[in-house]
């Protein structure tokens, strides 16, 4: 049996999706045994240690190297996976692949992040949610004042919209699992290497190659949160006006879209110290605005799940 990845029946993957956001929804993660995204941090790890890097350029031929095959293996194990579930058939198709597609995006985890940092706010435990941030934001909160904590976490909230699953939803809805685990496995290796510093040149094709491949995803996701916040009854032309002001204002070139739109929908300052400040003449934000950044970013997974899943019927329809 052939696979092919624009299969005609398109609800069947329109299931896959749906299935897996509500396996997302319902349970935990996979233990870290057994978590693929975990596999691909190991993976990156190992190569880390093994790849040279004793000169830029050594650093740059290897991190270059690491950047295109390791998503490429990626994606071909989630092929051979895919392979072997379409051949037991349709149904083992649908659950394994929801299964498997569940830990290529987090939605949930996501905004259990966010909410642990908006707890320990609101209960005046600024040392914990200091502490929380370290599992959604890679800066030094150590010494943060309030308002700069609550600003990291809307941020991230805002950002990962696009990292944590319209990106990976997009994907498989054009290249089913395999484009969905390529993705990821992309996405881990900015996180993970894409940054200045030790990772300068290894890390440079990693970040680069992860901005063009979000420069889509992460213009759709500022879409999807300014049509959130209108149907949550906020401004989406301040959240439009500040998103074309913070566009260029952050080193990445996408994070400011969907940052520039949260800062415009609620109304507040949005603060990183030495890289960027969005939002001028707004208020500081508190523990109340990470809520209602959460509260925005479940309903931009709704919109977005129906959005892939017309992505996916038009990708049938293309090529029956």
């Amino acid at each position: 049996m052939q696979w092919q990845p624009w299969s005609g029946e398109w609800y069947i993957d329109g299931g896959v999706l749906v299935l897996a956001l509500a396996l997302d929804l319902a349970f935990r993660e996979p233990p870290a045994r057994l978590h693929p995204v975990v596999w691909i941090g190991g993976a990156i790890s190992a190569l880390d240690k093994w790849l040279p890097q004793s000169s830029p350029k050594k650093a740059l031929t290897s991190g270059s190297f690491m950047a295109v095959c390791l998503p490429l293996v990626a994606g071909g194990l989630a092929w051979l996976a895919m392979l072997g579930l379409k051949e037991i058939g349709s149904l083992a198709y649908l659950i394994g692949g929801a299964v498997l597609l569940k830990t290529a995006f987090a939605v949930k985890g996501l905004a259990q992040a966010a909410q642990a940092t908006e707890d320990a706010m609101e209960a005046e435990r600024l040392d914990d949610a200091r502490g929380s941030l370290q599992s959604l934001v890679s800066r030094d909160a150590q010494g943060l004042a309030p308002p700069l904590v609550a600003a990291a976490a809307v941020e991230s909230v805002a950002e990962n919209t696009t990292d944590s699953y319209i990106g990976p939803w997009l994907a498989f809805a054009l290249l089913g699992l395999p484009g969905a685990f390529a993705y990821r496995a992309l996405n881990t290796l900015d996180s993970m290497v894409g940054y200045r510093g030790r990772y300068e040149y290894f890390g440079k094709a990693s970040a680069k190659m992860d901005d063009l491949v979000n420069l889509i995803p992460a213009r759709i996701s500022a879409g999807l949160v300014l049509l959130a916040g209108s149907l949550e009854g906020l401004s989406a032309r301040r959240g439009w006006n500040e998103m074309i002001k913070a566009k260029r204002k952050t080193a990445s070139p996408n994070a400011g879209w969907t940052i520039g739109a949260m800062s415009g929908l609620l109304g507040v300052v949005l603060e990183k110290p030495g890289q960027y400040r969005i939002g001028d003449g707004y208020r500081e934000p508190d523990a109340s605005d990470i809520g209602a950044s959460v509260r925005l970013a479940y309903l931009v997974a709704a919109l977005g799940v129906f959005l892939a899943i017309g992505v996916i019927y038009l990708r049938a329809a293309l090529v029956a």
